[in-house]
């Protein structure tokens, strides 16, 4: 099956592995795991380096918020949830339930809109997680999505087998 590849302005190594980035209008657009194998390409504009700089000052410390401009695509209800998602502080979690209760919306869909997430890391959807452990990480259960979720999540302080009890 035939899947687009977004042309990245840079790919970066980090301690979730490579990341692929987009930049559009000095703005970040995507974000993107990437295969180990994919060659590291730097950051060639002052806004590319910034998306670097924040992303490095996040991984040395996990207390550092983002202030980078974004311009993530999506319906108005993944909007919401972004944004929701943004007042989630960092070593902090919410469940799906309680952030769809806060949306007035269900726990599928907030789970759905996480999915679709252009920018994680930096729109912290790792902060949403299930009842009884972390939930699943770009529609995955399991496997490097998850590995990389719980990293995000032990990195930011947060105890990860139960996170709470069903």
């Amino acid at each position: 099956m035939y899947r687009h590849v977004p042309n990245y302005d840079f790919v970066i190594d980090s301690p979730v592995g490579k990341l692929g980035i987009c930049i559009h209008d000095r703005q970040l657009a995507r974000l993107d795991y990437l295969p180990d194998a994919r060659q590291l390409q730097p950051a060639t504009t002052r806004f590319g380096q910034r998306v670097c700089a924040e992303l490095e000052a996040y991984f040395s410390d996990p207390s550092c918020r983002f202030t980078l401009a974004v311009a993530a695509a999506g319906s108005s209800f993944q909007q919401r949830v972004w944004q929701a998602l943004l007042g989630i502080a960092p070593g902090n979690v919410m469940t799906y339930g309680e952030l769809a209760a806060r949306l007035h919306s269900g726990a599928r869909a907030v789970g759905n809109a996480c999915r679709n997430n252009p920018v994680s890391i930096v729109v912290p959807c790792h902060r949403v997680v299930g009842v009884a452990g972390p939930g699943g990480y770009s529609g995955k259960t399991d496997g490097p999505e998850l590995e990389r979720k719980c990293w995000l999540l032990q990195h930011e302080g947060v105890s990860v087998k139960p996170l709470k009890s069903a």
